[in-house]
């Protein structure tokens, strides 16, 4: 006889937990920083996505403990060409002062929602020393959650890096649903997570769940 009550789900084991794969948190100072699409374009106007203030807030406190850890960072940028939203030109288009990059932290462009597709991304990493198939820890933030940050975990996953999402430091935004509904921005945030740490990668609530 089934002892779920009525009207209640129950969890499945995640896909993770059946392969075996490691949950632990990785140490910063033993990962790199990639800093998904961190652009003012998501803080206003069409754009703009729900919690974009709290999230930057949020990425300059992991990018400052990244830092002082002495983990490399790596700053990812869309392009989106001239008059576009994502136009590296204007303002809009540029990452937020906030998390601006220092001197020598590497900027890699991309032009898809998988920032390892077509850039520079995996060539930078493996000049850090961390190459493809090394089971290396990446830790990721930025935009869009459901977006950039899911497909981008993906393919860190796909090409054997070992990918941790900080939750507090991605937003998304309110999109209709193929039904015609409305889906809220929290409720496609709470979805993309779960996508991601189902199989890609590990989750954690905020910056201050790594350890230095």
């Amino acid at each position: 006889m089934s002892t779920t009550t009525p009207g209640t789900a129950t969890a499945s084991p995640t896909l993770r937990a059946l392969s075996g794969l490691d949950e632990r948190p990785p140490r910063l100072a033993d990962s790199v920083l990639v800093l998904i699409d961190f652009q003012n374009t998501y803080r206003t106007g069409v754009m703009a996505l729900e919690g974009a203030e709290e999230a930057v807030a949020a990425g300059a406190r992991l990018l400052e403990r990244a830092r002082a850890a002495g983990a490399p960072v790596v700053h990812v940028v869309h392009d989106g060409g001239e008059g576009s939203p994502y136009d590296l030109r204007e303002h809009l288009g540029a990452l937020s002062d906030e998390v601006a990059p220092a001197d020598g932290e590497p900027v890699v462009v991309k032009r898809y929602p998988n920032a390892f597709h077509a850039t520079e991304l995996e060539k930078t990493l493996t000049g850090l020393g961390f190459a493809a198939g090394s089971g290396k820890d990446l830790v990721l933030a930025g935009f869009m959650t459901h977006m950039c940050v899911t497909f981008t975990a993906q393919e860190a996953f796909n090409r054997g890096y070992r990918p941790t999402v900080v939750a507090e430091a991605t937003a998304t935004r309110a999109l209709a649903a193929p039904d015609g509904a409305v889906l809220p921005a929290a409720a496609l945030q709470s979805a993309a997570l779960t996508t991601i740490s189902d199989m890609f990668g590990l989750v954690v609530p905020t910056a201050d769940s790594l350890r230095p």
